[in-house]
């Protein structure tokens, strides 16, 4: 298929090109219909929500807040009614308004504070949050904001509000996009190298958007799924083509035709790419055992996204490589291929040298990461669950200070009163046990309708705290059965408490099927059991540390204030789920990357340290510049908004850097030299029974049958010196004949001066692999003719060669 791609990449360019364009202008023409349905059924919460659905049918529309306080006075003083009333009048007349509920009519004395300084209007539109026109939400907060006068402050909360006040949309995007290109020019030094994975993430991203806006239209997909969706999209979209296209060019610089070179790269890290989308989605198709019906639109974005992302990645990239051609290096590269001939194939420089610290100290190298891992894992114990609401919002914005303006005038309850909703007569007694509750603040019983009655009931402590969950148990628990009353509480706080209780018994049940599902496909690709095992406690850490990170951050309040995050608040409760789905699904991507190519040099050698040192010295730095792009494209969804995806970027940022930088890159490589050659054991019965899936491209057969001798015997030989790069002969240096397929065919040790010999079976491609304690390793490809070959091999110190 790459070499296909690779030969028809105009075609395979304008099928893509038409396919985003075909799909834009679909999604453009039906528009959005995107709707957050929290379906939590089993719950007080939504037997209470049924009920005032029942009682009142027709109340839809989005209800907003505009929020006045005068320093001196009074709010009934004449003077800021004469400011106040015909901005609400005029805000009445617009379309698109249904009704504006003013403290000046007749029932209007209660919006208005007891010391008279503050006072509430409420806005209600005709359509729900997310349909109000942008234009006639901006024409509300002009108009109110007009209102003002020194003395007089003028503030507006509520949904809709809150929309207008978000930045731009695909800001965030934007400055993902150019960071990550900054990135990759300076890992790669050349523009056209650079461009491709942007342009591939752009793709995926930009289809996948697309398509989750259209079937927005068929199945109830929340808003922040397109925020996710480009989240993860362009990450995944940037580093699998990042992976890709670093393979190529080693390739080329190895002195590949770039046809072939692209091929062999699609055939290596395109199948590792392939391997590593399936867990991604694997992962987030986890969330569906939650049976929490707001997820289910998320799974589908993402993983749509992430589908179109390595379709991308394994169609388009070698349709656009064929286009570059050499052009995919930097000019000094092709300038010094062109004079210097191939690069050698060996990984040197600094990863090589890390590669080999971690090798010769696995021990101190484990322990320090652990260490610094559990010391980021300690705040996670004390994780609250709960929902953010406008009090978290920055201190500058309009949200936040009416916010603050109606807990101030009313109360700190105000902003998230609780709504006991009762069928049938007889209130009073309720209505009674109500007000003598310890905790509430207010209670007002609304008149009756469809034989529905609603307590309304204002608590004296915020939404967020833990006193106020307390008071929701009290009322259930307690109050309500004392009263003798069927009656349910709910209301936007009791939503959010039975949500975070819900996620949370039915957490470790996700994150078991996550892990499990995880275990089984890299044992199948791995065929080991340690792998895998060591896979799922490395997801375990590091999901433990990214959560200490964010419950620091976002519950503690640490560097908040430096981020532009406004206030500390719990855990948004749908946040576990969705960012476990994501980092663990980008935690099996690196796992893959980086134990396929020790799999890879493993199956060639059978040397598990060497397998583990090649691995690491020619995947860390992939793996370290995909993850850096990574953090840059959620860190950059701080300036989307949203509370919600800023906290998904944040923790997945912290996720993603200490995964790549602490576990890949140091706990793992250490953790498996300290295993050894167990990393590689499976069961001969489990062996025979499991299916073959492979991450590597199939072994070529090692020597035709027909080609060795008749009597047995070697039909020629391999022998030279073993020697630094001094000159001095190496002494116990183990050298190793190997078939193309990876069987070792003899094995000697170097004598005192140096000198080899191992049998060659029959004329052929072999690999000799040659290494010593004191020293590096070397492995080079040699042809052996009818006659003995007589090959010399030079070791340094510290430097890692690799079999490809």
């Amino acid at each position: 298929m790459a070499r296909w791609c690779y030969r028809h990449r105009l075609v395979v360019l304008l099928l893509w090109v038409g396919a985003l364009f075909g799909l834009g202008f679909s999604a453009s023409t039906a528009g959005t219909n995107y709707a957050n349905v929290f379906s939590l059924p089993d719950t007080d919460s939504k037997s209470a929500y049924d009920l005032m659905e029942k009682a009142f049918p027709n109340t839809s529309g989005d209800t907003d807040t505009v929020v006045w306080k005068v320093d001196d006075g009074s709010v009934r003083d004449q003077a800021v009614r004469d400011r106040i009333r015909p901005a609400l009048d005029e805000i009445a007349k617009m379309p698109g308004v249904g009704a504006v509920t003013s403290p000046y009519g007749a029932q209007g004395a209660a919006q208005i504070s007891q010391d008279g300084t503050i006072a509430y209007a409420q806005v209600t539109f005709v359509k729900r949050a997310n349909e109000v026109p942008k234009g006639l939400v901006e024409d509300v907060v002009d108009t109110a904001h007009g209102a003002e006068r020194a003395g007089l402050q003028v503030e507006l909360g509520g949904q809709a509000i809150q929309r207008v006040q978000e930045p731009p949309q695909g800001l965030s995007e934007t400055v993902g996009i150019v960071a990550a290109a900054v990135v990759l020019f300076l890992a790669f030094g050349s523009f056209f190298a650079m461009m491709l994975p942007i342009a591939i993430a752009v793709f995926g991203v930009g289809m996948g958007l697309f398509a989750t806006q259209l079937l927005s239209h068929t199945t109830d997909v929340p808003d922040i799924a397109p925020l996710l969706a480009s989240l993860i999209g362009l990450g995944v979209g940037i580093d699998y083509a990042l992976f890709i296209v670093t393979r190529h060019r080693r390739g080329i610089l190895r002195g590949l035709d770039p046809e072939e070179s692209a091929v062999t790269a699609l055939n290596t890290s395109g199948r590792a790419v392939l391997f590593a989308g399936g867990t991604v989605c694997i992962a987030l198709a986890g969330m569906l055992v939650t049976r929490l019906r707001f997820l289910d639109g998320v799974v589908i974005g993402t993983s749509l996204t992430v589908v179109l992302s390595v379709l991308a990645a394994t169609t388009l990239l070698p349709a656009l490589l064929g286009f570059l051609g050499p052009r995919v290096l930097s000019r000094r590269q092709r300038r010094r291929l062109a004079d210097q001939g191939p690069e050698p194939e060996h990984a040197s420089g600094l990863a090589a040298r890390w590669s080999t610290g971690v090798q010769k100290r696995p021990r101190r190298t484990a322990a320090l990461a652990l260490v610094f891992m559990a010391v980021l894992a300690v705040p996670v114990l004390s994780l609250r669950l709960g929902a953010t609401d406008q009090g978290n919002d920055d201190s500058s914005t309009t949200t936040r200070k009416a916010y603050d303006l109606l807990a101030e005038g009313f109360g700190p309850g105000f902003n998230g009163p609780l709504q006991v909703v009762t069928e049938g007569g007889g209130t009073s007694t309720l209505v009674k046990g109500l007000q003598d509750t310890p905790g509430v603040a207010r209670v007002a019983a609304l008149p009756p309708a469809r034989g529905v009655t609603v307590i309304q009931v204002v608590p004296t402590t915020s939404p967020q705290s833990v006193a106020t969950d307390r008071l929701i148990d009290r009322l259930r628990d307690d109050v309500i059965p004392a009263a003798g009353a069927q009656a349910h509480v709910g209301g936007v706080t009791a939503v959010s408490k039975d949500f975070a209780s819900v996620t949370g018994d039915r957490l470790p049940l996700f994150i078991a099927t996550i892990i499990g599902l995880g275990f089984l496909l890299l044992l199948v690709a791995f065929r080991s059991l340690v792998v895998p095992l060591t896979a799922a406690l490395m997801n375990l850490i590091a999901a433990a540390a990214s959560f200490g990170v964010l419950v620091a951050i976002f519950q503690w309040g640490w560097g908040l204030e430096l981020l532009g995050l406004g206030k500390e608040g719990p855990i948004n409760a749908f946040l576990p789920v969705i960012m476990l789905s994501l980092l663990f699904g980008l935690s099996m991507d690196y796992q893959v990357f980086l134990v396929s190519r020790m799999h890879e040099e493993w199956v060639h050698t059978r040397d598990n340290a060497r397998a583990v040192r090649v691995g690491l010295a020619e995947t860390s730095r992939v793996i370290n510049s995909a993850a850096l792009i990574m953090v840059c494209v959620f860190m950059a969804f701080v300036l989307s908004g949203d509370s919600g995806a800023a906290m998904a970027g944040v923790g997945l940022a912290a996720a993603v850097a200490l995964d790549a930088f602490v576990l890949r890159t140091a706990l793992v490589p250490a953790a498996m030299h300290l295993l050894g050659n167990s990393n590689w054991w499976l069961p001969g019965w489990l062996e025979k029974r499991l299916p073959h899936l492979a991450v590597e491209p199939g072994e070529e057969a090692a020597v035709p049958v027909a080609e060795v001798r008749a009597d047995g015997g070697p039909a020629s030989a391999v022998h030279g010196f073993v020697r630094t790069t001094e000159g001095d002969p190496v002494e116990g240096a183990a050298v190793t004949l190997l078939s193309a397929g990876g069987r070792q065919l003899d094995r000697v040790v170097s004598l005192a001066d140096g000198s080899y010999i191992v049998s060659v079976p029959a004329p052929g491609t072999y690999l000799l692999a040659a290494t010593a304690a004191s020293y590096g390793s070397r492995a080079r490809h040699v042809v052996v003719g009818q006659g003995p070959l007589v090959y010399d091999v030079e070791l340094a110190e510290g430097e890692v060669d690799a079999v490809n």
